[in-house]
C-alpha cells in the first residue's frame, strides 16, 4: 500500500474516532445540562404538596349545604320527639307505679350533740332557752348568746333543720323545738385535787349533751298574733260585755 492511500485511511479513522468523540461529548454534555437542572427535591415537593381535590359534581357546595340543613332539621326533630318520649314516659311512671309518689312529711325529727365538756347544769339553761321557740328564733338566739356553748348548740340546730327539710321533707318555716333537754356523758373524768395539810380531793370533769325534737308547729309570727288577740279579749271597760247571755239578778241602773 502506498503511502497516500495509508494516509487515507488514517485520516477516515481519524474522522470518524472524532465524529464519536464528538457526538460522545454531545451526549455527555447533554446529560449534564439536564442533570443540571433536574432537583430531588423540588420533584418531592411538586410530587406531594397539597393541592385542592376538584369535586367532579359542579354543584358540591350548594349540596353540602342542602345536606348540612337537613341534617340539623332532623337533630331538631329527633330532639323534640326525644322530650315528647321521656314527658310521656315520666308522666307513664308516676301514673303507674305508686312506689314514686313523693314521701309525706314526718312528724317530728330527733337530733342531738356529740358529748363535750360542760356541766350539763349549764347546758339545761341553754335548753332552757330555746325549748318551745320556733327554729329561726331559735337559732337567732344562740347566735347573740353570751355562753360558751351556745356555738355549738347554733351549729347542732342549723344541722338539725337541714336534716328535717331534705330527708323528711318538712317545712322549713314552720319547724319549733318542741322538746329539749340535757343528759349526761357516759363517762366523767375524775382527777384528783390536792388539799391542806397533805389531803386531797377528788375533781370531776363534767360532760353532757343536748337532744332536741323538731316538729311542725306554730311560726313566730302566728304566735304574736294570737297572744295579742288573747291580750286584747283581757280588756274589759264599761262598754264591753264578755258574755252573751242573758243578764242574772238585775238591779238598778243607779245604785246610790
Amino acid at each position: 500500500m502506498s503511502l497516500t492511500a495509508w494516509c487515507k485511511v488514517a485520516g477516515g479513522h481519524l474522522h470518524t474516532q472524532r465524529s464519536q468523540i464528538v457526538f460522545a461529548s454531545g451526549i455527555q454534555w447533554n446529560g449534564r445540562r439536564s442533570a443540571s437542572n433536574f432537583s430531588p427535591l423540588q420533584w418531592i415537593q411538586q410530587k406531594f404538596a397539597p393541592s385542592v381535590r376538584k369535586s367532579a359534581v359542579p354543584d358540591a357546595p350548594k349540596q353540602e349545604t342542602a345536606d348540612l340543613e337537613s341534617a340539623q332539621q332532623d337533630v331538631f326533630v329527633e330532639a323534640k320527639g326525644a322530650d315528647v318520649t321521656t314527658k310521656e314516659k315520666e308522666k307513664k311512671v308516676t301514673d303507674a307505679s305508686p312506689g314514686v309518689v313523693k314521701k309525706p312529711p314526718a312528724r317530728e325529727h330527733k337530733y342531738s350533740t356529740a358529748n363535750f365538756k360542760i356541766s350539763h347544769r349549764k347546758l339545761n339553761m341553754i335548753g332552757r332557752q330555746i325549748s318551745g321557740k320556733p327554729i329561726d328564733h331559735a337559732i337567732m338566739q344562740m347566735q347573740f348568746s353570751e355562753k360558751r356553748a351556745s356555738n355549738r348548740i347554733k351549729s347542732m340546730l342549723v344541722t338539725a333543720r337541714l336534716h328535717a327539710t331534705v330527708y323528711k321533707n318538712m317545712d322549713s318555716s314552720k319547724l319549733v323545738v318542741s322538746e329539749a333537754w340535757v343528759t349526761k356523758g357516759p363517762k366523767q373524768l375524775k382527777r384528783i385535787e390536792p388539799r391542806g395539810r397533805g389531803k386531797f380531793g377528788i375533781r370531776v370533769h363534767p360532760d353532757s349533751r343536748m337532744h332536741v325534737v323538731l316538729r311542725p308547729g306554730k311560726t313566730y309570727e302566728q304566735v304574736r298574733t294570737e297572744q295579742r288577740e288573747r291580750r286584747l279579749k283581757r280588756i274589759v271597760s264599761a262598754g264591753l260585755v264578755r258574755e252573751d247571755v242573758v243578764l242574772r239578778n238585775p238591779a238598778s241602773f243607779w245604785q246610790w
